[in-house]
């Protein structure tokens, strides 16, 4: 049989998993399946990855042999049971995907194919290849979801296991769940995933955090053993004396949700009071309504925190009544009321009504379950750069909902920060661009004002109304930022196109030839075959946006002959532009255009070893950009602007970093972080702190490093000083990004 090891982490591994847990699990949950089947997929799977180990040094058999096991736990099929068996033999061994359908079908040989990442090579950055195979997971979840579901499973095991691995790679893979993965699984309703995915994530991104917290919490539930016992004897006394039949349980709150918490307030453990949550589950509807009448008669309400999602469910299909009371002795405490069917969904999300009929999910379901990713699937459409996908991706994965009404009275959900701009577009892409103003409840606001629950929302359009860039300010949702980038991306294409051709017919004359001439000539539509260019407007944009050098273009069009009509020497433009421009040669490499000016951008100050982005300005050469830079979400609305750009071999200067570290206010901390960062070989030049009335503290320094990996020494180091609970590197977002 299956069994946890226990392990200090706070999801313990699956291990010692063997074939025969996976039929009795598919058994346990009433699930029909081939044995004999089942276990020539084992077998295939068992066969490609013979020889191969992973970091524990166990058989790698036992990852997907793993993932095959939690799938079944969560009731899915045997199909997806199989995919998880099969999910590593496409990226990791020599089978190809034609072996997989030929051996078991085409779907099956679809799903793993999904599931796989894209193939780095040499010239891939790491956060290319993250961007294309989110977005290969996403076109290929929009048509069948358990693709995701395996891909959510995988990344839970691998969490589970993230203990052999190296500490960088540990946070790395640790912050990508926190960012992209517990999201997901939010928002397909899959909470015991997500929880064990938070949890796990913060125990190997901030240990010592997690240690301290751990400690705290255990010791703060010991002692209030007395209180959570007398208050279920109370509701279950009250609930009998009204009679209504309910099964009644407690739970305190993960170990992640709690420090978001903390943070979020400013306290500490001790000061935090609602770590606690009982739990009701009604036969029917009305008796949950029923139970919350008798929870508030018996329990002063705290206003403001009573929430209907039975009424007004949440897009991840969650439903339940939610309301936080005070106790006799002024505790505060969260009550959670909801039946049966919606416990089961709330737990296990879309696991707990997606319902397979040869593969294929059912009509009812398939609209309710999986509409976000229908959506992400058109933004996708939209979006031809694989980053500002995923920053797409990054930012939709946060929503906090807000219910609006149309004027006929139909529900839309929006982010908390949505605008009456949002709706428009949500609506319709031309109702968006031809939104000239709109009624909120009967009355017109401006397009930036925040929606509320409950608005009704009236859009006033005007056939003469364009999007501007400054609507990307006011909007909140990806299909609103996306329609409006597509919009302007296509009109500055066509003034890039009518540049370009100014630029290259200016050139050409300057060697007294006919442009039109030698822009019909044959020797242009070869220059076009060579560069894989589709059209001559092709070229004329990438002249419009820099991308291409007139003068270069020209060489290449006209002959020997017609070249020496003018002479021009080499770099003279710009050595001469060096001498004028304040800033000097930075210690990176534009591919393909080694005579172009580059610099590092101020606002993220990149350090070499971390991934960065080129972007090309008017007239200041190529601003230089860390990829995770706050900026570059907005310069992306400008792909072809974009360029590549890699670190020079030769550079071994210093770089100055902002840290901003989050800490208890404590005598000799600042003592303590100036001597970790001087015997990490780093000075200091400039440190401020500012304490608050909390005993919180914000220390900023300013640091000198050599690269990406020695800062994440001394981030590393900083962090586990006692009382320090966050150290983060600061990027500023509100910096003029040059243009």
């Amino acid at each position: 049989m299956a069994r946890r090891t226990e392990l200090k982490q706070p999801v313990a591994a699956v291990t010692d998993i063997v074939f025969e847990d996976l039929p009795r699990r598919l058994t346990d949950h009433g699930r029909e399946f081939d044995e004999e089947w089942l276990r020539s997929v084992y077998d295939f799977a068992k066969e490609q990855h013979e020889g191969q180990t992973r970091r524990s040094g166990e058989a790698y058999i036992i990852h997907p042999l793993a993932v095959g096991y939690l799938l079944a736990d969560l009731k899915f099929d045997p199909t997806c049971v199989a995919v998880g068996l099969l999910h590593d033999v496409l990226e990791d061994t020599p089978a190809v995907k034609q072996t997989l359908s030929s051996k078991f079908g085409e779907e099956i040989a679809d799903l793993v194919d999904g599931v796989s990442k894209i193939g780095r090579h040499e010239y891939v950055r790491r956060g290319d290849a993250q961007a294309e195979t989110f977005r290969k997971l996403i076109l290929a979840s929009a048509k069948d979801l358990r693709v995701i579901v395996v891909k959510l499973i995988d990344r839970l095991h691998n969490m589970q296991t993230l203990g052999h691995m190296k500490k960088e790679a540990q946070r790395r893979i640790a912050r990508e769940t926190l960012e992209i993965y517990s999201p997901i699984a939010h928002r397909l309703g899959m909470q015991r995933v997500k929880g064990e995915l938070e949890d796990l994530a913060f125990f190997f991104l901030y240990p010592h955090q997690f240690a301290e917290m751990e400690t705290k919490l255990r010791e703060k539930v010991r002692v209030g053993r007395d209180s959570r016992r007398k208050i279920r004897g109370q509701l279950v006394a009250a609930m009998e004396q009204s009679g209504i039949d309910c099964e009644i349980s407690h739970r305190t709150k993960r170990y992640y949700s709690i420090y978001q918490k903390l943070r979020r307030q400013g306290i500490d453990i001790s000061e935090l009071y609602d770590y606690l949550a009982f739990r009701l589950i009604a036969p029917e509807v009305k008796d949950c309504y029923a139970a919350l009448g008798v929870v508030h008669q018996n329990w002063r309400p705290i206003p403001g925190r009573f929430k209907d999602y039975i009424a007004v469910p949440k897009p991840n299909l969650y439903q339940s009544l939610h309301t936080t009371v005070v106790g006799e002795r002024g505790q505060p405490f969260e009550v959670q009321i909801r039946t049966p069917e919606m416990e089961l969904v709330a737990e296990e999300g879309i696991a707990a009504h997606w319902r397979y009929k040869e593969g294929k999910p059912s009509a009812e379901s398939e609209d309710r379950g999986i509409l976000w990713l229908r959506q992400l699937l058109e933004w996708q459409q939209e979006v031809s750069d694989p980053r500002a996908f995923l920053n797409t991706l990054k930012i939709d994965l946060y929503p906090e909902e807000v219910y609006v009404f149309t004027p006929k009275g139909e529900v839309l959900s929006f982010p908390r920060g949505a605008t009456p701009l949002d709706f428009a577009y949500r609506v319709h892409t031309d109702l968006g661009h031809h939104c000239a103003g709109a009624r909120v409840s009967g009355r017109l606001v401006p397009l930036r004002t925040p929606l509320q629950t409950g608005d009704i929302i009236e859009i006033i359009t005007n056939p003469n109304r364009e999007p501007s860039r400054d609507w990307l300010k006011i909007v909140a949702t990806p299909r609103a930022r996306s329609k409006i980038r597509h919009w302007l991306n296509t009109q500055q294409k066509k003034r890039a196109v009518e540049i370009g051709r100014t630029l290259i017919e200016r050139e050409i004359r300057k060697f007294r030839q006919s442009a039109r001439r030698v822009l019909a000539s044959e020797r242009l539509q070869e220059f076009l075959t060579e560069e894989g260019l589709s059209s001559v407007d092709d070229l004329y944009s990438k002249l419009g946006f820099g991308k291409m050098q007139p003068r270069a273009v020209v060489r290449r069009l006209l002959t020997e002959q017609q070249l020496d009509q003018e002479k021009s020497e080499p770099g003279v433009l710009r050595r001469a532009v060096k001498r004028i421009l304040p800033f000097g040669d930075a210690p990176v490499v534009v591919k393909g255009h080694g005579d172009l000016l580059a610099f590092l951008a101020k606002c993220c100050r990149p350090l070499p070893g971390e991934d960065i982005v080129g972007y090309i300005t008017r007239g200041r050469g190529v601003s230089v950009h860390s990829a995770e830079c706050p900026n570059v979400k907005n310069l992306l609305y400008h792909p072809e602007r974009e360029i590549k750009v890699e670190w020079s071999k030769e550079d071994s200067g210093s770089y100055e970093v902002t840290l901003v570290i989050e800490a208890t206010d404590a005598p000799g901390l600042l003592a303590k972080l100036t001597e970790i960062v001087a015997k990490l070989d780093s000075n200091i030049r400039h440190i401020e702190a500012e304490t608050y009335e909390t005993g919180k503290a914000t220390i900023s320094m300013r640091v000198l490093v050599r690269n990406r990996r020695h800062l994440e020494r001394i981030q590393r180091a900083l962090a586990d000083v006692s009382g320090i609970f966050e150290v983060r590197r600061h990027m500023s977002s509100g910096d003029r990004v040059a243009g």
